[in-house]
């Protein structure tokens, strides 16, 4: 007879328990590819401080696209409480990973049914670090990767939080950088730079419509006459540019540009004189 076997035989006579291993934390399966009510979502994803809440109400002022403000998907989870409702849920092939897909399912599903529109576009920059489980939950999501010029990320960032030092406010927009680059790598999507979008925004509009799948409406480019002027902060840009309800060109690239930064300013078409 085993070691472990002799313990847990005298333990059983003596206390009635015995020596069961410790088993480590479970790992987070995969998505079951189950069928989704939210059809063809489409994902905003973008650094902080790229025009994100700009380019959202641009899309909401479409009459087929509801882009609401930021929803902080990943601060909401379903979650099996307790031994009982845990193994209930396992015997019916859910973990707390599917239980939370198929709640942010529903809540999208439900909040475009509110809108009355057809296609939900989601916008919160936090977005860019959970690709993958979005493309799990989703398959047939589409992407927009918005681009602005990093050193202009950085300054808009740091005029947020002056509090930052500069090498903060780097590291802080590395990692949006980073997880962006990574994501036009490996998903497909449609590029639109900030700095073109303020330039010419019909035509990058048009171009986003075409890749979406809708009619161009000239209203979109009127955020300000759809209602689109009182922002709060926490759901996105709440600046008085943004609040201006009108389109305005951006300001110019200041000169000191991150070493860390050029790798992605190479990759994203920005020349050094940009």
């Amino acid at each position: 007879m085993k070691v472990k076997q002799k313990i847990n035989t005298a333990l059983g006579r003596t206390t009635g328990f015995e020596l069961v291993r410790v088993r480590g934390p479970r790992r987070r399966r995969p998505v079951i590819r189950a069928e989704r009510l939210l059809r063809q979502p489409v994902f905003l994803l973008s650094s902080v401080r790229s025009g994100s809440t700009l380019l959202r109400v641009i899309l909401d002022s479409h009459s087929q696209l509801y882009a609401p403000h930021e929803l902080h998907l990943g601060d909401i989870e379903a979650k099996a409480k307790g031994w009982f409702a845990e193994h209930a849920m396992s015997d019916l092939g859910f973990d707390n990973n599917e239980l939370t897909a198929l709640l942010w399912d529903r809540l999208l599903d439900e909040a475009l049914r509110r809108s009355g529109k057809k296609i939900l576009v989601e916008k919160t920059p936090n977005q860019v670090f959970r690709t993958k489980r979005l493309v799990d939950i989703w398959p047939d999501a589409r992407f927009l990767f918005l681009l602005r010029h990093p050193a202009s990320i950085l300054a808009s960032w740091r005029e947020a939080r002056p509090h930052l030092s500069r090498e903060e406010g780097i590291a802080d927009i590395l990692r949006y950088l980073t997880s962006l680059q990574e994501a036009r790598e490996q998903l497909t999507g449609i590029d639109v730079r900030y700095e073109d979008l303020t330039e010419r925004p019909e035509e990058e509009t048009r171009r986003l419509c075409e890749f979406i799948g809708v009619e161009w409406e000239a209203s979109m480019l009127d955020y300000g006459d759809n209602g689109h002027t009182r922002f709060r902060r926490g759901l996105g840009d709440w600046s008085e540019k943004i609040n201006s309800g009108r389109l305005q060109p951006p300001r110019p690239v200041p000169d000191d540009v991150p070493d860390e930064f050029r790798p992605f300013c190479a990759a994203w078409g920005y020349a050094e004189s940009d």
